[in-house]
């Protein structure tokens, strides 16, 4: 049997302000915080669905769901929270942003649950030039020269348009055999919003809120009384 995966999730506190201003306007900086706590709300479903052990990396006040455990992010810049989370969480581990909630939870259990022997990481590039997933094996540190897995990701400059190939050529820089995941879109604006909208799971939290905000002119039709992916203990 494979080694056992955690899904780490890098979590935020959503108050309008805060969290996802670039939505602001046309929404209110209360709409786009609760666009950011239902974005939130599904990538952490399509997490727990996997049935595998997941972490919420939290900073600030983030909810969690019974049986999910929450460890605060270390201060400093995002390279060193996320390598912070490699450092701390014990195994391997697969890391994503809560800013992708259209990911498919059965690729992301495959991902996780049938590691391949031959993969030492997993990426995940982002349209912008970011990503949504790191993925990092139980790598001794004498395979990594004495270094540990978190920097693997220090010093490397988040939010800009190099940030996901100078994060991958870190890996190979550092002779890992890396696996591509597909390519997914952040939400971080307007565009990128309605970029994703259709590809969200029809009954998922943020489909539903998308189409009580009269502003963005979206009617998914789905049944609010009903949500999740209904896939837990996927065989």
């Amino acid at each position: 049997m494979s080694a056992r995966t955690t899904i780490v999730v890098m979590a935020k506190e959503c108050l309008p302000g805060r969290v996802k201003t670039r939505l602001h306007p046309p929404l209110t900086l209360e709409a786009a915080a609760a666009v950011a706590a239902a974005s939130l709300a599904d990538t952490l479903e399509a997490a727990t669905a996997t049935g595998l052990p997941v972490v919420v990396c939290a900073q600030g006040d983030v909810p969690v769901p019974a049986g999910v455990r929450s460890i605060p992010q270390e201060t400093g810049g995002l390279d060193d929270r996320i390598a912070a989370a490699f450092d701390r969480v014990e195994g391997r581990v697969l890391l994503i942003g809560m800013d992708t909630p259209q990911i498919d939870p059965i690729r992301l259990w495959r991902m996780a649950d049938d590691w391949p022997d031959d993969v030492d990481a997993w990426f995940g590039a982002a349209a912008d030039g970011g990503f949504w997933l790191l993925g990092l094996d139980a790598l001794p540190t004498g395979r990594l020269g004495g270094c540990s897995r978190g920097d693997l990701v220090r010093g490397v400059p988040m939010s800009t348009a190099a940030t996901g190939r100078l994060q991958r050529e870190r890996l190979a820089g550092a002779w890992l055999r890396v696996s591509d995941a597909p390519v997914l879109t952040d939400i971080d604006d307007i565009a990128s919003l309605y970029e994703v909208a259709p590809t969200l799971p029809p009954r998922g939290r943020l489909s539903r809120l998308l189409a009580t905000i009269p502003e963005l002119g979206i009617d998914r039709g789905v049944d609010a009384s009903t949500s999740g992916h209904g896939i837990r203990g996927v065989s």
